[in-house]
């Protein structure tokens, strides 16, 4: 069987409590190999480094979603250096920008727009400054917010790589991550019916410049999108991949694993 790697998981939500063993057991008999358990706050990221130190397959990535900052401190990268001295901590993040949810989304006013996109900010530049101190790559979180990300990322980008992960932006967007010697990845939305732009994106980006992910629980792909995602879920998103770039599993196989290895250097 074609081996391939989740490379973005949440496995420390809650949507997967006592139930990892199991989990972990489903995504090998699907072929899954590694797992990377995604932080997005303090807590979560220690607790997917414990994952990691308790299962062979888990690594782990550590630091502050743009949406979970409600609890960052002024300056994160204390509190994170430690957990990324860890032998299978193999990136920084997830990190970045998001303006799909901002305050005044849920009744906040335009002045804490502003104060919430300048936290964004800070802590994202604060995390690109630690992955560049390890000699990590980031993972990048942006969603409707992709100039702003890059705006700030771009200042980094010759010393610091970024996996884009679930990308859903267009060709053109694809291209400037790629020139920037970065990479995109991909989730189940991938095998949506409504989601063509993702496939044409997808059809457009190299072979050698792409992962495959879960983004568990969320976005599982057919046949069970409404349903928790989780790593075993890895092959269906293939299985598409596969087909939109006209190759074997076994040549998808061996680029996405191979490109993974080459961006987390860490990984086992």
């Amino acid at each position: 069987m074609e081996t391939f790697y989740d490379t973005h998981a949440h496995l420390t939500f809650p949507d997967f409590a006592n139930d990892i063993p199991a989990l972990l057991e489903r995504a090998q008999a699907a072929g899954i190999t590694r797992v990377i358990s995604i932080g997005t706050d303090l807590t979560s990221s220690r607790q997917a480094v414990a994952l990691a130190e308790a299962h062979e397959e888990v690594y782990a990535v550590v630091g502050w979603h743009p949406n979970d900052l409600e609890s960052a401190s002024d300056d994160v990268r204390p509190e994170l250096r430690p957990l990324c001295e860890h032998p299978k901590v193999v990136a920084v993040g997830e990190t970045g920008i998001d303006h799909y949810r901002l305050p005044s989304s849920q009744g906040g006013s335009a002045e804490d727009d502003v104060s919430w996109k300048e936290k964004q900010e800070t802590v994202f530049r604060q995390q690109l400054e630690l992955a560049e101190e390890f000699q990590m790559n980031v993972v990048i979180h942006q969603r409707v917010a992709l100039e702003p990300t890059m705006a700030i990322f771009e200042e980094f980008a010759a010393r610091v790589r970024g996996q884009f992960h679930c990308f859903v932006d267009d060709a053109a967007s694809m291209r400037r991550v790629i020139d920037l010697g970065s990479l995109v990845s991909f989730t189940g939305i991938a095998t949506f019916k409504n989601a063509q732009e993702v496939r044409d994106t997808l059809a457009a980006t190299p072979l050698e410049k792409l992962m495959l992910e879960t983004d568990s629980p969320f976005l599982a792909p057919m046949p069970h999108r409404g349903k928790r995602c989780e790593p075993a879920f890895t092959r269906h998103t293939a299985e598409q991949v596969a087909e939109v770039k006209a190759v074997s599993l076994a040549e998808l196989s061996a680029a996405t694993c191979a490109t993974a290895h080459a961006f987390f250097p860490k990984l086992g």
